[in-house]
């Protein structure tokens, strides 16, 4: 099954990309933090002990939009970075509380605008030159000073004065005002004496030369545009290397062919299952399927006129969705309970907000007076009182006279966006409201060019919310109607865009909680998005391949796009458990990471920060 595609390269967000809710503690007197974290036991050898010896086949249905970290920002692109990229920091997978990365320790000035890194000294590249604070300084310093390179991650630096490294283990960023996501930076970590090569970022999908040179776990070693991704251990990774030979995304462009293929043993995992795929596999022998609470949104995206920061406005967008009154209208005449016990067969929760309920501080929930339930005579009477009448036809008429006819993105290998899209037209209908259901295999042409009028729309969330809220802000609306943005859906609202930007600066933890709900709340009153659903995490892996690997979070967490590597890096072959006296019966939480708990120490007073991260791009579905 397809994840959602995101609708367009974006100068500094998404996908993950993406994550955290645990509290950090802040402590005022001290300088520095210490936050070493005790280096997991990775898997012992494979079996063998032979390259290619045991292969772990990831099913995958979303296109691979690139392999450049500077423009990715499809969940497949993105969570194939994190394995071969390091952070400055990472989550802990039992949690999500902050834990090293690429940097050991890191603390801010008083005025919280100098923050200091130190990088570790045991983490080199793959060709055998050692990663430094330079790549590091490098790797913001490029996103800041070349907009092609901000496609991506530009919204983690959009706020950078200056980063410098005063030597190879420190890191020095600049702030211009105080950013919340200091310890929360999703960006990947490239090695300068690599990227320091190219000339045009935009064009630069690093796909032309292997292996493609990394500190992460996995080395990506080979590729071809819609079949694969082959990544190989990176031997010398700090962390311990990965137990599996091999790590292989295999492309599916049909989801009952990926299932098809782990019944008959050729891949080991496939993610986003439907419940009727789920419901089949649970009775499959060696095969254990994985139902968790999802960290993604299914939603309704209405085109608000698409536009560019220059004023320019393109696209054919049915301008009767310009009218607040149509908005409301169609958001009336939608029943998220049928389609949560119908379409996804209960596994998911009936949506509300933009932030899923497992980020708990940031969830938000409309109040009873605001809150627009399922109500089709409320959505006609809205509509006859805004002027939309209907003819003898029983057709609604718009404001030029003719039958209001509205068309709908849809990606034509998600069995959801069909089955919903059945149920929009019926009840839509009922309104005399046509819709035309316009399946593509690659919604990512029409969403740039503003020519739709609706699309089905998700994201991965991060338990830090700055992400999915900054691809709604004013800054990423392409630059003219040639370029392209970061902005999900067109969206410019000046009000939401001053809250966004209080969020981003607030240290206190309540108080960011409630500005993140009131931008929800102002969200969901436009009616730009209209959130159906939070689905569950539905995915399945063989355990006579697999014998354990990690969930996140490792309480009934889920394996695919987790905000670190950690499903992957920790994942033990069924054959090497068995030879080892393991059952190879298959866990889903079979791994522990042994992390120290980590404290972030400030100086100024004390402060209770919590984790954040930016759901996008790692995320963007």
């Amino acid at each position: 099954m397809v994840t959602k595609v995101p609708p367009r390269p974006r100068p500094g967000a998404r996908p993950a990309r993406p994550r955290r809710a645990a509290g950090l503690l802040l402590a005022a007197g001290v300088t520095a933090a210490s936050l070493a974290a005790v280096p997991a036991t990775a898997p012992a050898a494979a079996a063998d002990g032979k390259s290619g010896g045991t292969t772990l086949t990831v099913a995958v249905s979303q296109s691979i939009d690139s392999l450049s970290p500077f423009l990715a920002q499809k969940l497949t692109s993105t969570s194939i970075h994190r394995l071969a990229y390091e952070y400055l920091t990472n989550y802990d997978p039992k949690d999500a509380r902050t834990v090293p990365g690429f940097a050991t320790e890191w603390s801010a000035s008083a005025d919280k605008l100098t923050w200091t890194y130190r990088i570790r000294e045991d983490s080199t590249w793959s060709d055998g030159k050692p990663a430094t604070a330079e790549d590091a300084a490098w790797t913001f310093t490029k996103m800041m000073t070349d907009p092609d390179a901000a496609t991506a991650n530009g919204s983690f630096t959009a706020n950078f004065e200056k980063v410098t490294a005063p030597d190879p283990r420190t890191l020095v960023i600049r702030l211009k005002k105080p950013q919340a996501t200091m310890t929360a930076l999703d960006v990947p970590i490239v090695p300068k004496h690599v990227w320091e090569k190219v000339d045009d970022f935009s064009k630069f999908n690093n796909d032309r030369s292997f292996p493609i040179v990394g500190n992460g776990p996995f080395v990506i070693t080979d590729f071809k545009v819609d079949q694969y991704v082959k990544l190989k251990p990176n031997k010398t990774f700090w962390r311990g290397a990965p137990k599996f030979d091999e790590l292989v995304f295999k492309y599916y462009k049909d989801g009952d062919a990926a299932v098809a293929a782990l019944q008959k043993g050729e891949v080991s995992f496939v993610p986003g299952l439907t419940p009727a795929q789920a419901a089949a596999l649970k009775t499959q022998k060696d095969i254990k399927v994985n139902d968790a609470p999802g960290r993604r949104f299914y939603a309704l995206a209405t085109n608000p006129g698409a536009r560019a920061q220059d004023g320019t406005s393109f696209g054919n967008g049915n301008k009767a969705l310009l009218d607040p009154a149509v908005r409301k209208a169609l958001f009336l005449a939608v029943d998220r309970a049928t389609l949560v016990d119908k379409v996804f067969q209960g596994h998911a929760v009936e949506g509300e907000g933009y932030i899923p309920p497992r980020f708990g501080s940031y969830f938000w929930k409309p109040e009873a007076a605001q809150k627009r339930g399922y109500d089709p005579a409320a959505a006609d009477r809205t509509l006859t009182d805004a002027g939309y009448v209907k003819n003898g036809a029983g057709e609604r008429l718009g404001k030029d006279g003719k039958p209001l006819a509205l068309r709908i993105l849809c990606h034509a290998t998600d069995p959801n966006d069909k089955a919903v899209a059945k149920y929009l037209q019926e009840w839509w209908g009922k309104l005399g409201v046509k819709l035309t259901v316009e399946c593509l295999d690659s919604v990512s042409d029409a969403w740039t060019k503003g020519d739709y009028d609706l699309a089905f729309d998700g994201w991965s969330v991060n338990p830090d919310p700055d992400y999915v809220l900054s691809i709604h802000t004013c800054g990423t609306l392409p630059a003219t109607a040639e370029d392209t943005g970061a902005t999900d859906n067109f969206i410019c609202d000046r009000e939401f865009d001053a809250l966004y930007a209080q969020q981003a600066a607030e240290y206190d933890p309540a108080k960011r909680a409630d500005l993140v709900k009131r931008m929800q709340s102002l969200l969901y009153d436009t009616g730009y998005m209209n959130v159906m659903a939070y689905p569950n995490a539905l995915e399945a892996y063989r355990t006579d391949q697999i014998a354990s690997l990690t969930t996140m979070p490792e309480a009934a967490g889920n394996i695919w796009g987790q905000d670190g590597y950690w499903s992957w890096w920790s994942a033990v072959p069924a054959a090497s458990a068995s030879g080892s006296g393991g059952s190879g019966a298959g866990s889903s939480t079979g791994v522990v990471i042994g992390i120290a708990a980590t404290v972030v120490v400030l100086t100024g007073g004390f402060l209770l920060l919590r984790n954040r991260r930016r759901a996008g791009a790692d995320d963007r579905e």
